[in-house]
């Protein structure tokens, strides 16, 4: 028999989504005597967004980086472990170190893990041999050291791994951060470099993809659609794709390079993916408004590891948040639950060092700006609120459980031209 401990409000992962949520619920009135606790086994929280500028020279890893247990609010136990099991019928999680937590109300949010082992050779030279990824902290500033040491004649790729991935524009902004650098340094045209995505556009949002093609387009990166990373030779500095639509569909393609930028395949952890929580593609199966589950009324998820079909970037744990809050509220007081969360994300897609298209959409990949200005445009502001204004937003007010942010205009019109 396990040994068991039980509390009110359940938050398992201590992400962005998971600390935001506890501080909320803490932040209250008349809540202060909520009993919350937090599972997390990681001691260090990162802030993801910025992973792209550390592979980039342009902030430091430090500046990314806080203890865990300073982010946890006061009055929140931090269980201190991973959960290896989901007992959603009798109310209970079972802890990889043995025992278990029961619970009144269950908020699921463990966020993605990277499965670096679905692309065969890459986990024996992550990390060397002119092999990088921004998607962990480990190997970010190794993506610089990279992008400083390419030469004339360089050949140089950057992959995009089949979605859902969390931050979709990630693995393009390296790439155009880094062909600014070798413009910089007056050897851009001397150099070779490719973007390869699963995906047969470059963004899923129209209105950015169209921008994104003009702005690969000006610094000469090719671009191969429907391209899946499947294997790294470190040996020989070659890696090898498969064609995965169009006339082609089912080739493999060899590519050599000196430097390889991976976007790592991803998915919920296997907790979640094997627990009667998950869909059929093993992520937390939620209403897509409400962000209760389907199924267990007392159980609510958010972020990278659930169902729903926005992009997944921490704009949109941001707005997904508030609606877990006052629904979990809303629950206890046996009120109806709102249905508010409409899919919003934000993707700041870094085109040069300074230049930033802000990317704002909502479910269907309707555009909805923030700011009255044409979303199309990169601006030297958006770079800004890139670099200062959103990690400020992060540690001081969105972790800290204050819920007010500008509304994004849900009735803007794209323009025709």
């Amino acid at each position: 028999m396990l040994e068991t401990r039980h509390h009110q409000i359940l938050i398992v992962g201590g992400g962005a989504a998971g600390i935001t949520v506890a501080s909320a619920l803490k932040r209250r009135k008349g809540r202060r005597d909520l009993d919350i606790a937090v599972i997390e086994p990681a001691d260090l929280h990162y802030y993801q967004p910025a992973l792209t500028l550390v592979g980039a020279g342009n902030c430091s890893l430090a500046k990314t980086r806080r203890n865990e247990r300073d982010l946890i609010p006061p009055g929140v136990p931090w269980i201190k472990d991973a959960v290896e099991r989901f007992d959603p019928e009798n109310k209970t999680v079972e802890l990889a170190s043995g025992g278990a937590v029961g619970y009144d109300y269950l908020v699921v949010c463990p966020g993605l893990e990277l499965n670096w082992d679905r692309i065969d050779g890459l986990e024996t030279t992550l990390g060397k041999n002119g092999v990088c990824s921004n998607y962990d902290p480990k190997y970010a500033e190794y993506t610089w050291s990279c992008i400083r040491k390419l030469s004339r004649g360089a050949k140089v790729l950057f992959t995009q791994a089949p979605l859902p991935f969390k931050c979709p524009g990630a693995p393009q902004k390296i790439a155009y951060l880094t062909a600014d650098h070798l413009k910089k340094r007056g050897i851009l045209t001397d150099c070779d470099l490719h973007f390869l995505t699963h995906a047969p556009a470059m963004f899923a949002v129209p209105l950015f993809a169209k921008e994104l093609t003009k702005i690969a387009a000006r610094y000469g990166i090719n671009v191969h659609f429907q391209h899946n990373l499947v294997a790294v030779d470190a040996e020989a500095k070659r890696a090898t794709f498969e064609v995965v639509g169009g006339d082609r569909e089912g080739e493999t393609v060899s590519l050599d390079f000196d430097m390889l930028h991976v976007t790592p395949p991803q998915s919920p952890p296997q907790a979640v993916k094997s627990s009667p929580l998950a869909n059929q593609a093993g992520f937390v199966d939620v209403h897509q408004n409400s962000m209760q589950h389907t199924k267990y009324k007392t159980v609510f998820g958010l972020g990278d590891a659930c169902s729903t079909p926005n992009s997944k970037t921490a704009a949109a744990v941001r707005k997904q948040a508030p609606v877990v809050v006052r629904n979990l509220l809303h629950l206890i007081d046996g009120r109806a639950l709102d249905e508010d969360y409409d899919g919003y994300a934000s993707c700041p897609l870094t085109t040069a060092y300074g230049k930033v298209i802000m990317a704002e959409f909502i479910y269907g990949g309707k555009v909805t700006p923030t700011f009255p200005l044409d979303p199309r445009k990169e601006r030297w502001a958006y770079w800004w609120v890139k670099t200062t204004g959103l990690p400020w937003m992060y540690w001081r007010y969105m972790l800290k459980g204050h819920e007010w942010f500008f509304k994004h205009n849900v009735d803007y019109v794209e323009p025709t031209t």
